[in-house]
């Protein structure tokens, strides 16, 4: 699969859309357009960003590696029941509405430990 496909694959499973994508980039949507369809590539900065966003590797998002995150971290115990692949896997079965409400409640959370 090529970086173009990737990327349109990412971006739709989250049903973000170009524009929305392009402005948290600063560029513009037809940049993200052409990275889409072949016409251009990102650059290492872009794709570093782009996997970032995603929360991938840069090797999935070149089409390297079908493995989108390192299994390393993956396997990380964060209790004694669940791992890291656990709450990656459970929070990318959301719809976006709901991991939007997801964040806002890991960020109260996170404020009410200050």
């Amino acid at each position: 699969m090529t970086t173009g496909k990737i990327l349109t694959a990412l971006r739709e499973e989250r049903n973000i859309k170009q524009r929305e994508l392009a402005a948290y980039l600063n560029v513009s949507p037809g940049t993200i357009s052409n990275y889409e369809h072949g016409v251009h590539s990102p650059d290492p900065t872009m794709l570093s960003r782009l996997a970032d966003y995603f929360g991938v590797t840069t090797d999935f998002m070149l089409g390297r590696t079908s493995q989108r995150f390192d299994p390393q971290y993956l396997n990380r115990p964060i209790s004694t029941e669940y791992t890291v692949t656990d709450l990656v896997n459970t929070v990318l079965s959301f719809d976006s509405s709901t991991i939007v409400k997801l964040m806002e409640y890991a960020a109260f959370l996170q404020s009410r430990k200050q």
